[in-house]
């Protein structure tokens, strides 16, 4: 009797929580999405891809993921950081061939995803060209 009345007190307190409370309690996101951030941050880092962060996200979104939640400050951070240095470390033994799979998968001409991770040149302006002062 003890243990119903104990558990409907647990209940009401439940239903009696803040609704912006009760927003905040989700479940972890599956390996796979922690598997996923980390992979294509490993890419970024051996390989000197940008990651196209639209591209990202919605990928991220449809397994419930935020990108917030698996960057180095989220609540998953840890665990991505850990894997992601398992595959960088993985990709760098092979790092020619590892850089022409991720970019056949996620590249500008991927076959799962285009444009995840976009080559490093495509964003950075060209360096503007240093002034000579002709010699007096």
């Amino acid at each position: 009797m003890f243990v119903r009345s104990l558990s409907a007190a647990g209940l009401a307190a439940c239903l009696l929580l803040p609704a912006s409370a009760q927003a905040q309690i989700r479940n972890a996101p599956s390996p796979r999405a922690l598997e996923f951030a980390a992979y294509i941050f490993a890419a970024s880092n051996v390989c000197g891809y940008r990651i196209g962060t639209e591209e990202f996200d919605a990928l991220l979104e449809k397994q419930n993921v935020r990108a917030a939640d698996v960057g180095p400050r989220g609540p998953f951070g840890g665990r991505v950081q850990t894997i992601f240095a398992l595959m960088s470390n993985q990709m760098q033994l092979n790092r020619e061939k590892a850089c022409l799979a991720v970019a056949g998968e996620y590249g500008p001409e991927g076959t799962i995803t285009k444009n995840v991770l976009l080559p490093a040149s495509a964003e950075a302006p060209p360096a503007p060209a240093p002034e000579t002062k002709p010699a007096q």
